[in-house]
């Protein structure tokens, strides 16, 4: 006799089908949340609910959000569901500005987090920190990003600038030039710009490819299915941290800058040397708030302090590259806009006697338009994620979104919107004149975010892709070829905006120097 019918096999039948609606029942439990507080939702899978492109690494996660903007055409904000859980997705400038801005108290954290325990890099760094800590830190950050340091640090890149001219004169590029792959290039200027504003280090990277800390920054954003994994977590499912325990930077970068970092400080407090460097004034801080009780969350020492540099670098290295290599991409593929950028920095150089420096980068008008519109179609994180705090009510709606529901805003989604950007496959540095912006609405194209989580590098980050564009187009000319790919197709495990397969160009000396 079985226990239930009198055979074990339909026993075991009934058990595991029971089981089986059990769990069905179970993650499908919450699928009707939005619909019931009268939200349109993206209908979910059991199980994965709507993310299980993702999971499967078949889409990025810059083109989840993107695609779930574009779900919601017409409408102020989306339901979506990971596994169970239900999300938002914000699709009106009006309620962004709210989220980002207005209400920021509502929504002062990313939703993002890394393992406060097991990854004090990934959890402590200004661009991750949950408040109050991170409202503390960052206005004690904020100064290493004045006018004044940044010029002091300009002098700094303009060496490695000289590197990069060096690197191209090497590679004899007269005649019909060379076909190069140009992520790769530009990520190696600026690991070398970051590793000398950050770090006070030569690291070599224009001569040797495969020097450590190129090395480093490959493993950080080394998009296989274990990193993207890795990722995914952090961004869009952090409440399995504490049990799957992923690394913010992984498991090898996060060793090297933690090692690199204190041989660095430990060198430069024994010389006394100064650089005005991001070193610098990280031990600045350490002595100046080491008894400051108001940093209860962080402390400037150990992983806490390794934790910023290790920010600076991977996101000063990454993002700058992937702007200036697309910037190239597009300018390759349009050359009567690259002919105007040529001869605006051409015309900048006769007016300095052929140097290059910090007011000409930061005040050619046709190179912003040029650099903005890159940014449009290409930003280097294309989306934003915020978690509510407390309980808040939507303006202008019956809405109440409860503590804890996380928001994800589409940079990328906005920035392909025709409403704000018509034909926004095109690339036309034209959209940025003063009028054309001055007849968009606000909070329409958002590239390093708004509000005060803005990205506290951004004109860094602005000044590295700009000095590298100009190093390039001032002496040579860049064009497609045989493996450039038109359009562009995002690799699928790629958490920033990266291009499968690399970005290919043709570059060759122009026959007319600069100045």
């Amino acid at each position: 006799m079985a226990l239930i019918t009198p055979y074990w096999g339909l026993d075991g039948i009934l058990i595991v089908s029971s089981l089986m609606v059990a769990a069905y029942l179970f993650v499908t439990r919450k699928f009707n949340y939005w619909s019931k507080r009268g939200v349109k939702e993206l209908p979910p899978t059991p199980f994965v609910g709507n993310f299980m492109d993702c999971l499967l690494s078949r889409t990025s996660a810059s083109e989840f959000v993107r695609d779930l903007y574009e779900h919601g055409e017409g409408l102020p904000f989306l339901g979506f569901y990971i596994f169970d859980k239900p999300y938002l997705l914000i699709r009106d400038p009006q309620l962004v500005k709210h989220v980002l801005v207005k209400d920021f108290s509502y929504f002062a954290d990313r939703y993002a987090s890394g393992d406060e325990k097991n990854d004090r890099l990934g959890y402590a760094n200004v661009f991750l920190m949950k408040n109050p800590g991170w409202k503390s830190l960052r206005a004690k950050l904020t100064p290493i990003f004045t006018s004044g340091k940044l010029k002091k640090m300009f002098e700094l890149m303009l060496a490695v600038a000289d590197d990069l001219g060096t690197h191209l004169d090497s590679l004899h590029l007269k005649g019909d030039g060379k076909v190069i792959e140009f992520k790769d290039i530009c990520a190696n200027f600026t690991t070398d710009m970051i590793g000398s504003t950050a770090f006070g280090l030569k690291v070599g990277s224009l001569e040797n490819s495969k020097a450590p800390f190129r090395e480093c920054g490959r493993k950080v954003f080394d998009y296989d299915f274990y990193r993207n994994m890795e990722f995914l977590i952090i961004f869009f499912i952090p409440g399995l941290v504490k049990y799957l325990k992923p690394k913010f930077f992984g498991k090898k970068a996060t060793n090297f800058l933690r090692s690199v970092f204190w041989d660095v400080i430990e060198q430069r407090v024994d010389s006394g040397q100064k650089r005005n460097d991001v070193i610098d004034l990280l031990i600045e801080m350490r002595e100046k708030y080491k008894n400051d009780e108001s940093l209860k969350h962080y402390k400037f020492e150990g992983d806490d302090l390794v934790s910023q540099a290790a920010i600076f670098f991977t996101a000063g290295f990454e993002t700058s590259s992937t702007t200036m290599s697309f910037t190239l991409h597009e300018v390759a593929l349009n050359p009567d806009i690259q002919k105007r950028l040529r001869a605006e920095i051409h015309d900048a150089l006769e007016k300095t006697g052929g140097k290059i420096t910090y007011e000409m980068i930061m005040t050619l008008p046709y190179l912003d338009m040029v650099i903005s519109e890159t940014l449009r179609k290409y930003p280097p994180l294309a989306f934003l994620d915020r978690v509510t705090v407390a309980d808040y009510k939507v303006p202008n709606s019956d809405l109440v979104l409860e503590k804890g529901t996380p928001i994800f805003i589409s940079m990328m989604g906005s920035h392909y919107d025709p409403r704000y950007f018509p034909n926004p496959e095109k690339y036309d540095p034209l959209r940025f004149t003063e009028e054309a912006k001055n007849s968009r609405p606000d909070f329409v194209y958002f590239p390093f975010g708004e509000g005060p989580h803005i990205c506290i590098g951004m004109r860094l980050g602005l000044m590295q892709s700009k000095l590298g564009v100009v190093q390039v187009l001032k002496d040579y000319e860049v064009s497609p070829c045989e493996k450039t790919k038109t359009p562009i197709v995002l690799d699928p495990k790629a958490l920033t905006t990266t291009a499968l397969g690399g970005l290919y160009l043709n570059i060759r000396k122009t026959t007319t120097a600069a100045g």
